[in-house]
């Protein structure tokens, strides 16, 4: 369809609607845009059933979103109240007129809905619909679901549909873009799923190499507690003494897990104030000296910033608990339109490669996977008793 083509249909079509041409293509562009604002799909779904519904002076407003089982994965309505939607009862099934659209992806502009060979009825509750405009959302053959008006406020025809052909143009158009919209949105809470699941296999790993090993350690020295506390009261005494410890550690493993279900507030303060506060608490709850610089380095993306956090994090962690390490140097410096990251430890180092045949990570891969999934790349440089060089390069937006 020509772009003029369109442009002039919409200017006809809202000619008469609150200020003339003008108006009517602001209306129109300020539905389209408000469809593209949102991510969440309930969302996404209720912008388009209001703005179809006030662009065309409808008294009521629906869509459909097929579950491919005879109903509907998710129905949002607009004109009704919340007391008449419970009332109302259960969703519809997919028959009549809304199997008609699902199901031969057809429109369908009716003068009395009621009076179609199809109309099975509906509950005591539903309100009166008379002339009826409804079309499929489809992408490509795939039809999503189905979005419909009913009562046109403006008089109509006598014996005929308040709603024009032209008012059917245009909630075509609305149809195609909330196509576009409703699949990116479902794409966003898809990848958001995935992202979810990552962390949460990521954490129970991350339980089960530490958490889980101190428990275990902690039984058997109970055991050996227990059966030295007659025989041996010095040894067993000791024992108590090493739970003691494992239980401090364990505790100390748990909040860490807990902290990294909830990251920082990278939202409000960004993500070289977070850096920096970080440092600053470690520096002061550890022995070792944690320094913190940055240089040039600019507001990064949502996901970049998440990364390079985590990364420093696990950085940090591995130099200051496995490491031993008396200095440790963080920097974040501006690297072409991203940024680098670089933590230094003076600690023990390690054979990068024993680790790896050891089956030993030490958070290693967790990084690589973290500045791989926002197309980064990391470095790790360390040798045995000379200190460990973790650097982090990420793109920009």
């Amino acid at each position: 369809m020509p772009t003029g083509w369109r442009v002039g249909t919409v200017m006809a079509m809202t000619k008469g609607r609150g200020g003339g041409p003008g108006a009517g293509l602001s209306r129109v562009s300020g539905a389209l845009l408000a469809m593209s604002r949102h991510l969440e799909v309930r969302d996404v779904l209720k912008t388009i059933v209001v703005s179809a519904r006030e662009l065309l002076d409808a008294e009521y407003a629906a869509l459909g979103v097929s579950d491919d089982h005879g109903g509907f994965a998710q129905f949002v309505v607009d004109g009704v109240s919340d007391e008449q939607w419970k009332a109302i009862g259960p969703l519809p099934r997919q028959h009549g007129i809304l199997a008609a659209m699902l199901k031969d992806a057809t429109p369908q502009r009716l003068a009395d809905v009621r009076r179609d060979v199809r109309f099975e009825g509906w509950p005591s509750a539903h309100p009166e619909m008379s002339d009826f405009l409804g079309l499929p959302i489809a992408d490509g053959d795939e039809v999503l679901g189905a979005v419909f008006l009913a009562n046109k406020r403006c008089p109509k025809p006598e014996g005929g549909c308040g709603f024009t052909a032209e008012d059917e143009e245009l909630l075509a158009i609305l149809a195609q873009h909330a196509a576009i919209a409703l699949t990116n949105a479902r794409l966003y809470e898809r990848s958001r799923e995935l992202t979810i699941a990552g962390e949460r296999a990521r954490l129970a790993h991350e339980l089960h190499d530490a958490v889980s090993q101190k428990l275990f350690s902690l039984r058997l020295t109970a055991q050996a507690a227990t059966a030295l506390v007659d025989r041996d009261p010095g040894r067993a005494k000791d024992e108590l003494q090493q739970i003691a410890l494992l239980a401090a550690e364990a505790t100390d493993e748990l909040r860490s897990a807990v902290v990294e279900l909830r990251p920082a507030a990278l939202d409000e303060d960004g993500l070289v104030a977070t850096l920096r506060t970080q440092v600053q608490v470690l520096d002061r709850a550890h022995t070792a000296q944690v320094a913190f610089a940055c240089h040039g380095v600019r507001a990064l993306p949502a996901a970049q910033e998440g990364a390079v956090l985590r990364v420093a994090q696990e950085a940090l962690h591995n130099a200051l608990r496995h490491a031993d390490a008396r200095q440790v140097d963080v920097t974040l410096t501006r690297h072409g339109q991203g940024a680098r990251l670089r933590v230094t430890d003076d600690g023990r180092g390690f054979d990068p490669s024993a680790v790896r045949r050891a089956g030993r990570h030490l958070g290693l891969v967790s990084m690589r996977d973290r500045a791989g999934g926002v197309g980064g790349a990391l470095t790790v440089e360390s040798v045995p008793g000379k200190g460990t060089v973790i650097e982090m390069e990420v793109p920009g937006g």
